[in-house]
């Protein structure tokens, strides 16, 4: 029994040194045999996550609106991040599942830890969260090259923004997150910090939730110099004609009601650096047109 116990000890001690482990963003330390050969993401934000790791060539399952990188829509869909096809997940044979905290449902998630998949979890909540999680998946990956030099060009690009923005003259701004109902961000939501990086002042950022929901009155008494939308879609500025009805509002008479594509800056990826560059452009308009009006001669519009 002694021999026995002594060799499974040694085999235990020689996977802890042969592993590959990360901590996830439920705090558990999630640990590999070997580098992960067969990827599932669970949610739109977590695949691009995992092709900015390095690691897309490694995904065999995607879920519902994984429409980048292009290459992810060539890649089995298991669902919808809310409502996962279980059987035909777990017959892609993941060595690896990625998680949303807050996005998945808890119980079929359960369900897949109970058959043995090691399910990694995240949900970046901050820039350098972004640039920690493409770190982490890059190491249970085995892309360490590859991932933490994104995550580096991430980094410097958001600190060459803060830079350059941190004297920039504040602008009251209420970002318009969903339509029907009514909802924004407060200012501990990434789209917050995001606000706060252009030299903005979100409207609405001290209310309690993170996503909270609100009222076209609301948006009245609060009247924002300017209001951004992501709107439905890439190229869609409907939800912008709503507050373009109020004369009132100042955004509205200053002609800073502003569209920026949800995909660049609703997703917590590599690409909210290029939504942050197009945020921060729209506050910068916002600022010119004070001048212009400032500049315009008596009885001019």
């Amino acid at each position: 029994m002694k021999a026995v116990a002594t060799l499974v000890l040694a085999g235990l001690c020689q996977t802890a040194l042969g592993s590959v482990c990360a901590t996830d963003d439920r705090d558990r330390q999630v640990c590999l045999e070997q580098s992960a050969q067969r990827i599932a993401a669970l949610s739109p934000g977590a695949t691009e996550l995992v092709y900015a790791s390095g690691a897309g060539d490694k995904v065999v399952a995607v879920v519902a609106y994984s429409d980048y990188p292009p290459a992810a829509k060539k890649v089995a869909s298991v669902g919808s991040h809310t409502r996962l096809d279980l059987e035909r997940l777990v017959a892609l044979q993941p060595d690896l599942v990625i998680g949303w905290v807050t996005g998945n449902p808890q119980a079929q998630l359960a369900a897949l830890d109970e058959l043995g998949i090691p399910i990694f979890y995240i949900e970046p909540r901050s820039f350098d969260g972004v640039s920690s999680t493409i770190e982490r998946l890059a190491t249970l990956a085995g892309t360490e090259d590859e991932g933490f030099a994104e995550a580096r060009r991430f980094r410097e690009g958001i600190d060459e923004l803060v830079a350059r923005y941190r004297d920039a003259d504040p602008v009251p701004v209420f970002y318009q997150v969903w339509d029907e109902p009514l909802m924004t961000v407060n200012n501990q939501h990434l789209i917050g910090k995001v606000i706060s990086l252009c030299g903005g002042t979100n409207v609405f950022g001290d209310l309690e939730r993170l996503v909270p929901r609100i009222s076209d009155e609301a948006v009245l008494a609060a009247d924002p110099e300017a209001i951004l939308a992501g709107g439905m879609g890439e190229e869609n500025r409907q939800w912008l004609d709503r507050w373009a009805a109020f004369p009132q509002l100042a955004a509205t008479q200053q002609d800073n009601l502003y569209f920026v594509p949800p995909s660049l800056i609703q997703r917590p990826t590599p690409r909210l650096l290029q939504g942050s560059r197009l945020f921060c452009e729209k506050l910068d308009e916002a600022r010119a047109h004070r001048t212009s009006s400032a500049d315009a001669e008596p009885g001019q519009p």
